[in-house]
């Protein structure tokens, strides 16, 4: 009878094979002996038609790339690369410590351009502002540098100043620990690539950025937050304007107001959930300012404080959640620099925004000559030797009053 842990009994079960037992120097019955590497024979051909044929198929490939992106209407232009604002930041060190520097966020960058500046004044300003970053860490690097005795004009866009926000805060890095190879890179991109091709220009074009944007379906629990679109083109030392077809395409310039209501009515970031925190952020913020321009005004470098234009439910999320009177008001107060703020002036109004944050091309022309005009009539950007370290602090409503911020001031 068989034993129970026999498999003999099983459904299916026959006769075994008997057992082998290796012989000396036989291996055991589970290993398999080496066997030689299988030899592939290569095809007879010849290598440079193989050269050739591969460089036919990516030529191909990027040619149709370049055409299609062109036919979106992207222009060959430059890169608005961590490198190429280091370069800008670094005339200051080459001996342009006296220069006009120009800090903020993407309006600044848009609004003031640099050629109707320099026809108005003779002067190219540097430009320094970043979109989607707080200017306060540029400026606390300037209040450092010891080779810079310029002036500081500063950029206040409310919810990206007072939160502190910096989506390129690395520049700053970038800029001080940027190795020689990375800047033989920059300039062989921006004088062999940049200039002359269309889909090498903007992040936009890239093909992880195409395929990240497909409506794929949406996974539960994970919020789908559409990313800021293409907005502008670039010159080489960041001279920027608003990319022509969000003022031309209607749709596309509904796609980018969509963007941004996406954060008017959504929570606020962690940091500022509870009005307490948004209070706590925004005086810290306040606080960094107060400290850089003081250390700037120790040297005799004027600072002022622009408020540029937003327009339509940009301009009403800014007034609900961070109103002057808790934000504008306080930062010159407590720095004790002059502001210039657009609802202040109406040479500075009725200009056109459309997708209420930026300015159209043509009115950034305006705006930049209007605000010129503003800084010299008021006499704002002068340079002064040994200005006092920290200017008598006023209370928002005298401050209004005594500041240039108001017509007549």
């Amino acid at each position: 009878m068989p034993l129970s842990t026999s498999s003999s009994d099983l459904p299916g079960s026959g006769p075994r094979l008997p057992s082998v037992k290796p012989q000396p120097g036989e291996l055991p019955s589970h290993e398999t002996p080496p066997v030689d590497p299988p030899i592939r024979t290569l095809p007879e051909q010849t290598l440079g038609r193989v050269w050739l044929l591969a460089l036919l198929v990516l030529a191909l490939g990027l040619l149709g790339w370049e055409l299609y992106w062109r036919g979106q209407g992207i222009e060959p232009g430059y890169r608005n690369s961590e490198g190429l604002w280091a370069m800008q930041r670094r005339r200051i060190d080459q001996g342009e410590g006296d220069a006009l520097v120009l800090l903020g966020s993407s309006r600044v960058l848009f609004d003031v351009q640099l050629p109707v500046w320099e026809r108005l004044t003779g002067e190219r300003p540097i430009q320094l502002a970043l979109e989607g970053t707080s200017p306060l860490a540029a400026l606390e690097d300037l209040a450092a540098d010891e080779d810079f005795h310029g002036r500081v004009l500063v950029g206040v866009a409310p919810d990206v100043f007072f939160s502190g926000f910096e989506y390129r805060g690395q520049v700053l890095g970038h800029y001080r620990k940027q190795s020689p190879a990375q800047r033989s890179g920059q300039w062989l991109s921006m004088h062999l690539l940049e200039p002359w091709l269309a889909y090498y220009s903007d992040d936009e074009t890239a093909l992880f950025t195409v395929l990240k944007r497909q409506p794929w379906p949406p996974r539960e629990g994970v919020m789908n937050f559409m990313e800021v679109r293409k907005l502008a083109v670039h010159g080489a030392d960041r001279s920027t304007r608003m990319w022509r077809r969000v003022e031309t395409d209607p749709q596309y310039r509904a796609l980018a107001r969509s963007i941004w209501a996406q954060r008017f009515e959504a929570p606020p970031p962690p940091p500022m959930a509870t009005p307490e925190l948004a209070r706590a952020v925004v005086e810290r913020q306040i606080q960094r300012a107060a400290a850089a321009v003081a250390a700037l005004r120790a040297r005799g470098v004027p600072v002022v404080f622009v408020r540029p234009p937003s327009d339509g439910e940009y301009l009403e999320f800014e007034q609900r959640v961070l109103p002057r009177e808790r934000t504008w008001d306080p930062l010159l107060a407590a720095t004790g620099a002059p502001g210039i703020h657009f609802e202040d002036h109406p040479s500075l109004q009725g200009l056109e925004l459309p997708e209420w944050s930026h300015l159209s091309a043509a009115d950034a022309d305006r705006y930049t000559e209007a605000l010129v005009q503003v800084l010299q009539r008021e006499d704002l950007l002068q340079q002064r030797q040994q200005e006092i370290t920290a200017a008598p602090r006023l209370e928002p409503s005298a401050q209004r009053r005594a500041g240039p911020s108001r017509p007549g001031g």
